[in-house]
């Protein structure tokens, strides 16, 4: 790594991760491959530093990413966080990842950043302050590229174990290296992965050629609800409570969704809309090109990058959703009419 690289990451980060012996690690509700990977990879190096590591997340791992190495080290009690907290004394550190918001960190917020110094890493653009010290950087692909350039400068080794959650976090969050956030260094990342055991195609495989029939069948439905705007420019999908229990998917098997209608030649921007959760309608947004759709999702109190962003609402419905979302799009991204 250059000096100029190393430098980007701030001296109080380094030296919070550095010292502690105990190491709480946490991510954003709702986690996909890029909180989940970057957090059991940085889990594994740390535990290759010695140090105790305790992984929270308010939900269980999805089936879909329990062949990451060392998912079984991720807990969802509570209880079990506070007693590891206890015995830490105060020697111990919080680390919170890939979460541009601390709501984002779920019901547990204030006790979770309550209970110790807190470290944050994070690489969204829309990032809202938290946290005692923080390393933020919307350059970076990933939050998976951020923990692979802190282990070089912390110069610890990469565990195969690691390699494999990082390789996970970054090939996710760049749409399998698809995606604008991909820079020269991230494949560089990559490769060095590679040379460390990852094999591509086996991730792949877990990653992307391993759907259920109930989600091949749910797919079905949901590409059925395809709406088109503004001359193919924008395209809107929704999925329903219904739809799951009418195909036998889950909530898991909605992930990636929102890709189909963004692979469509017109489109500069779709719009995935989910009510699943009660009282509760998510917006998913995913763009190419020119198109900021985080300028949108921040204009409803959400966040994410300039091609992904999202979004929720309360207390509305979907047709209520789909009305504003649309409007906006058309207004912020000057849709053609």
């Amino acid at each position: 790594m250059s000096e100029k690289q190393a430098l980007k990451i701030p001296e109080a980060v380094l030296d919070g991760v550095r010292h502690p012996s105990n190491v709480v690690l946490l991510t954003h509700v709702y986690p996909d491959g890029d909180a989940i990977g970057s957090m059991l990879g940085l889990a594994w190096i740390l535990e290759k530093l010695g140090k105790r590591v305790f992984c929270f997340m308010e939900e269980p791992v999805s089936p879909h990413y329990t062949f990451l190495p060392g998912s079984e080290k991720i807990q969802s009690s509570f209880d079990a966080l506070c007693r590891f907290v206890q015995k830490s004394d105060d020697d111990i550190v919080t680390i919170a990842m890939d979460a541009g918001d601390s709501s984002r960190l779920g019901r547990y917020e204030d006790e979770l950043l309550g209970h110790s110094h807190v470290v944050v890493i994070d690489h969204h653009r829309s990032h809202k302050n938290y946290g005692d010290v923080r390393w933020v950087d919307p350059c970076m692909s990933s939050s998976g590229e951020m923990v692979y350039e802190l282990a070089s400068v912390l110069e610890c080794e990469v565990p195969f174990e690691a390699s494999v959650n990082l390789y996970a976090a970054i090939c996710t969050d760049t749409g399998s290296f698809r995606y604008e956030c991909t820079s020269g260094r991230t494949l560089l990342i990559a490769a060095d992965l590679v040379e460390r055991g990852v094999r591509p195609e086996m991730m792949a495989r877990h990653l992307y050629d391993n759907i259920t029939l109930p989600r091949l069948n749910l797919l079905q439905r949901v590409l059925g609800t395809l709406e088109m705007y503004g001359e193919g420019q924008l395209a809107v999908i929704h999925v329903t409570a219904d739809m799951l229990e009418e195909t036998g998917a889950t909530s898991d098997d909605v992930e990636g969704l929102v890709d189909y209608p963004r692979s469509l030649d017109s489109v500069k921007t779709a719009v995935f809309i989910k009510s699943i959760r009660q009282d509760t309608v998510s917006v998913s947004l995913r763009a190419k090109g020119d198109c900021d759709v985080a300028v949108v999702a921040e204009h409803f109190g959400g966040g994410g990058h300039r091609n992904a962003a999202g979004f929720r609402f309360r207390d509305k419905t979907l047709d209520e959703v789909k009305a504003e979302v649309v409007k906006e799009l058309f207004f912020q991204l000057g849709l053609v009419h």
